[in-house]
């Protein structure tokens, strides 16, 4: 039993130690921007209505650089576009496009990002989501970052907000798997392709780095498209880097358990449900925040449920998440393995996962997808 108590603690040591040294050099980004910079906040939306409104209103509230605001409705099914054209009346900075038909091979994130990209004017683009809601001095903070510390990506996670149970179980493993797991934590530091790590919900690209590493042309069926972007963009030899994502805007990405469930669901398949890298992240996880729990009384148990709990503890308070979500966190862990399991499984039995409308199977087209060119 203490044999196997010291190997739970050795599990444990990895992310207490790799955590500990990601957030200590964890940064958040500071401006001025430059005087010619300007940021094109680009926002694709599918259904939206529920949060179009105020995401439009903080991200007209930047200051401290010049911006435009584009939204691309894809093929919104309620009131999302007339929600952008009633505020596009009072701000001309605001502008609504329409994505065009779904291509094959292309996933509708990376389809509507690619659109909006290509309308662009900045010479910075700033992807967010719909549930986002950024600060007043978040657009200037990045770009005068990325300059300064010649970045051509910056991307951080935004701090979650967490209303029910469910998501307290499901959304706070973003940042522990970032900062416990990753050498580096996405930082600078080094250029690899296979340490790069971006969130999707805050990301800022320099324009040229963006055409230089193909952009979302270059993911045309990926639906996790931030990870895969930061990856692309070091392969062709851009620097990209995680800053601290918390002070600068705040994204409640799903609501109840059910829709965490389909959410991450979706995106396990690009992520730790691969039949090679499962197995070893099963192991990672629950050997080093459920097996100790199997293990008491022994020190070494006691010990690293101590380390778990204590890492858990540390990103949770730098990431202004909700403290009662600590004690959750053996059941986080557990629900976060189910998850990469069923995806797995699902994509085994060529089941599609459905999101917003569209079904995505492995190796399939969206249900939706228009025939012709892929663009």
């Amino acid at each position: 039993m203490t044999g196997d108590a010291l190997i739970a603690l050795a599990l444990a040591m990895l992310p207490a130690i790799l955590g500990t040294v990601n957030l200590a050099r964890l940064r958040a980004p500071r401006g001025p921007a430059p005087e010619d910079a300007l940021v094109s906040i680009l926002i694709p939306a599918r259904d939206e209505e529920a949060n179009i409104g105020t995401c439009l209103r903080a991200a007209l509230a930047s200051r401290g650089v010049a911006i435009e605001v584009l939204v691309m409705d894809d093929g919104s099914r309620d009131r999302t576009a007339e929600i952008v054209r009633t505020l596009a009346k009072a701000d001309p900075r605001l502008r609504l496009l329409a994505a065009p038909p779904l291509p094959p091979g292309w996933s509708g994130k990376a389809h509507a990002c690619a659109r909006l990209a290509e309308a662009a004017r900045g010479t910075h683009l700033l992807f967010i989501d719909a549930d986002v809601r950024l600060a007043s001095d978040t657009a200037a903070a990045m770009v005068g970052h990325a300059v300064r510390r010649g970045r051509g990506m910056v991307t951080g996670v935004p701090r979650q907000l967490i209303g029910s149970l469910g998501e307290a179980v499901t959304v706070p493993m973003i940042n522990l798997l970032l900062l416990g797991y990753l050498p580096g934590g996405g930082r600078a530091v080094t250029r690899r392709p296979e340490l790069a790590a971006a969130c999707g919900q805050l990301l800022l690209a320099e324009r040229a780095a963006y055409d230089r590493a193909g952009g979302h042309a270059a993911l045309r069926g990926v639906i996790h498209d931030g990870l895969a972007l930061a990856r692309r963009f070091r392969a062709a030899g851009v620097a990209t880097e995680v800053i601290d994502g918390a002070p600068l805007a705040t994204c409640r990405m799903y609501r109840g358990f059910a829709e965490c469930w389909r959410g991450f669901l979706k995106n396990a398949r690009e992520g730790m449900a691969t039949p090679l890298g499962l197995p070893i992240w099963t192991v990672l996880l629950a050997g080093a925040h459920l097996w100790p729990w199997l293990l008491l009384p022994a020190w070494p148990a006691l010990l690293a449920i101590a380390l778990g709990l204590g890492l858990r503890a540390a990103i949770t308070m730098r990431m202004r998440e909700p403290w009662w979500t600590v004690p959750l966190h053996p059941a986080a862990v557990l629900v976060a393995l189910a998850i990469q399991w069923t995806a797995l499984a699902r994509s085994a039995l060529g089941r599609p996962s459905r999101w917003k409308g569209r079904d995505y199977a492995p190796g399939a087209l969206p249900a939706d997808a228009a025939p012709g060119p892929a663009g």
